[in-house]
């Protein structure tokens, strides 16, 4: 899933903030991801990435951002790594997580 896909674009008109013309994204929100009876618990070994995470557990490795939001106090903010021996949670209910955070970028 390219979550960027529906985001909308925007263009740089203000002259003294960066280049004007400049295209950026506007503003991604992620949905709060609680815990759930159908999560998985696993504990992180070294060389453990949340990408090949996802892969395993959604097939998917763009789905990375759901494991990462599901454990804020495990996952180190802008790392895909983390930290050998850390307990996280794996979200199953991926589909729900994608639908609310389609309808609040909508």
């Amino acid at each position: 899933m390219n979550r960027y896909q529906t985001i909308n674009k925007l263009r740089n008109k203000n002259q003294f903030v960066g280049t004007l013309g400049d295209v950026y994204y506007d503003t991604v929100y992620y949905p709060e991801v609680g815990a759930s009876e159908a999560d998985i618990y696993i504990e992180s070994e070294f060389g453990d990435r949340l990408d090949s995470l996802a892969f395993q557990f959604y097939g998917d490795t763009t789905l990375y951002w759901i494991i990462s939001i599901r454990n804020p106090n495990e996952v180190s903010f802008g790392s895909l790594y983390l930290t050998p021996g850390s307990v996280i949670a794996i979200p199953q209910n991926v589909s729900d997580i994608i639908d609310s955070y389609n309808i609040l970028n909508e």
